[in-house]
């Protein structure tokens, strides 16, 4: 039996999470407030790159060549992107706090979803070590 050849030109790395947004400037406005970021790049008049630890950086898109006739955009239906933190418990609070639309309760001491302000669902895990 031989061995597959997986040689590809296509690094196994994510370079970046994009996030469909209606407005760019309270887009960048919110999530600088709710992730504590600081910096950050804009490009082509619709794209925000923001600095982030990890794997990918995320990136808030308006997306103008993916919108709909009537020029809205479509979101995230489903919660596609995890954010860590090492207290869930204060995550949640600060959340609530901080007036974002929580879609759930803190599951299994784990996680909980949330709304960010174009209606994508997102969710914050506790980071597991």
């Amino acid at each position: 039996m031989t061995t597959p050849d997986y040689r590809t030109p296509i690094k196994n790395r994510i370079g970046g999470v994009f996030i469909p947004v209606r407005n760019l400037e309270t887009a960048k406005e919110w999530y600088s407030k709710i992730l504590g970021l600081e910096g950050g790049e804009e490009h082509f008049g619709h794209i925000f790159v923001a600095p982030m630890k990890g794997t990918a950086g995320l990136i808030l898109d308006a997306m103008p060549k993916w919108r709909k006739e009537d020029g809205d955009i479509s979101t995230y239906e489903v919660p596609s992107i995890q954010l860590l933190t090492d207290d869930i418990q204060t995550a949640y609070q600060f959340m609530k706090e901080n007036n974002v639309e929580l879609v759930t309760e803190i599951q299994d001491d784990f996680y909980f979803v949330f709304k960010d302000p174009d209606g994508n669902l997102l969710m914050i895990c506790k980071e597991v070590s």
